[in-house]
């Protein structure tokens, strides 16, 4: 069977082959052509399913067709639902989507993000590391699409689509209040990045506002221990204080190594604490009992990303920052 070309789609047109190329290319309305006749290319190629050659069209026009998502670690289900909405919002616009882990180490990434840059993404979804804010200034100085998602870096002036963590954070602290939650504890992590430390603000203000803050019920973990330590961490933190029933885990993997530590101590949930944690996974739902969480929109989140960077590639010279902050949603399961 004869392969579909570019010449193909303009004779079925009735355009020229400059014309379908520019359409193609997202710059007919630039070139000055007609809606009608943009419609009516695009139609011709769905109808007969013609899909470009991406290599060639890399070596004529610089795209590659590809994004980069760049994140703390893919195995993570929380990481990995998000690639799954980004993979599939990509395809709508014919990108691939190429996926690679932080692990938190700002140097390899460092290398990894100059290698990206030569071999031409055409654009970046990244969950920053801590240090990597002159990476990033380096991308938008090279005018690289960029959209940062789940954390950023205050002041910088680039795209990112953020839950509320603040707000999560209180509210979740509120339930934990409300529910009569004399003691409640905090475990984050040693991170730097400035979404954990809204997280603990909000704990902490919800705290303050009801009288009962206590900075020794804090447990500050290092990300790139080992889960065991991270566990016994959270053991001491279990016997050295008694009294503490409820625990707010500001991480779905804290959350993973808290729920280990009370089955370790032989505690139970929600009968001897109350437990919330950030970030929904399928574990948490299917865990007896199942885990309350502060959910992020996932599917809404991952679309808008998707949108803002096809934005900046596509339109660059019409494109403006967004910075766009979403509200958490509380699910109370059984563990409060």
């Amino acid at each position: 069977m004869k392969k579909t070309t570019i010449k193909d789609i303009a004779k079925e047109a009735g355009v020229s082959v400059s014309t379908v190329s520019f359409v193609m290319n997202g710059k007919g309305k630039k070139m000055g052509i007609s809606e009608a006749v943009i419609l009516k290319v695009q139609k011709v190629v769905s109808e007969l399913g013609y899909k470009p050659n991406v290599n060639a069209s890399s070596l004529r026009t610089g795209k590659t067709q590809s994004i980069v998502f760049l994140v703390e670690d893919i195995s993570n289900p929380f990481f990995s639902s998000f690639a799954r909405v980004i993979e599939e919002e990509a395809s709508k616009y014919d990108y691939r989507v190429f996926y690679f882990s932080t692990n938190n180490n700002d140097e390899s990434t460092k290398v990894l993000l100059k290698r990206l840059v030569q071999e031409n993404a055409d654009g970046f979804v990244i969950t920053p590391t801590e240090n990597l804010q002159d990476e990033i200034d380096m991308l938008l100085h090279d005018e690289r699409p960029v959209v940062l998602i789940d954390r950023f870096f205050e002041g910088q002036n680039v795209s990112h689509v953020i839950i509320d963590n603040y707000d999560g954070a209180f509210q979740a602290t509120k339930v934990l209040i409300d529910k009569g939650c004399k003691k409640i504890a905090l475990v984050t992590t040693l991170h730097g990045m400035v979404q954990m430390e809204l997280r603990k603000s909000g704990y902490i203000d919800a705290l303050k506002q009801h009288s009962v803050f206590d900075p020794n019920l804090i447990l500050i973990t290092d990300f790139l221990e080992k889960e065991e330590d991270r566990v016994n961490d959270i053991v001491t933190l279990l016997q050295k204080d008694k009294e503490i029933d409820g625990i707010l885990f500001l991480s779905n993997y804290l959350g993973f190594a808290g729920l280990l530590a009370m089955r370790k101590l032989g505690l139970q949930i929600p009968k001897d604490v109350s437990v919330i944690c950030f970030d929904d996974v399928d574990s948490f739902r299917i865990h007896s009992p199942a885990i309350s969480v502060v959910a992020q929109p996932i599917d809404e989140m991952g679309k808008k990303v998707v949108d803002l960077l096809m934005a900046q590639i596509k339109t660059p010279e019409s494109y403006q920052v967004e910075k766009l902050f979403v509200k958490g949603k509380y699910i109370e399961r059984e563990s409060v």
